[in-house]
């Protein structure tokens, strides 16, 4: 992954497309204090460079249904690069997976799972089980409260560390 210089300008319109993604190219200018062209020119750069990876709604399906996130440990049986090609396969597969990170230390992974219950997030894992994809012990820890969650650090807490670069 090549590294892109960012200025001030980039971080700015970066910003303003994390906090207003359905922005005017004419308003988002006007934002960052650039005339339109050389924005947009910029702002095509930073999606072909792939730091502006796509744009959408943020939902709350919470509130168009009935939802139970969990959170959980995974430690494989073994630890061979096959195993976790194959285990990372089956949780890219999976919509109920919304995250997964892999681990250094005592657990292999932590995911999260977003299903309807508790009993289509057992279904899942019990699929997995039966499957034998590489799983030896899993740790199910059910969220009973969302205090915060965000999609990615705002960039203007990382504006000081890109403009030292």
């Amino acid at each position: 992954m090549s590294s892109i210089k960012l200025d001030a300008f980039d971080l700015k319109i970066l910003a303003a497309i994390q906090n207003e993604g359905r922005i005017t190219k004419l308003a988002l200018a006007e934002r960052v204090g650039l005339s339109p062209t050389p924005c947009w020119m910029r702002l095509k750069k930073l999606e072909d460079a792939g730091i502006v990876r796509g744009y959408g709604a943020r939902l709350d399906m919470r509130l168009v249904t009935p939802l139970t996130a969990v959170m959980v440990e995974v430690t494989l049986g073994s630890h061979r690069h096959v195993d976790f090609e194959r285990f990372e396969r089956v949780v890219r597969e999976a919509p109920q997976v919304v995250a997964c990170w892999a681990l250094g230390g005592g657990v292999d992974y932590i995911l999260k799972i977003v299903a309807r219950d508790i009993d289509a997030y057992q279904r899942l894992i019990d699929g997995w089980l039966e499957r034998e994809i590489g799983i030896a012990r899993y740790f199910t820890y059910i969220v009973t409260r969302t205090v915060k969650e965000e999609p990615e650090p705002p960039v203007s807490m990382l504006m000081g560390a890109c403009e030292e670069r």
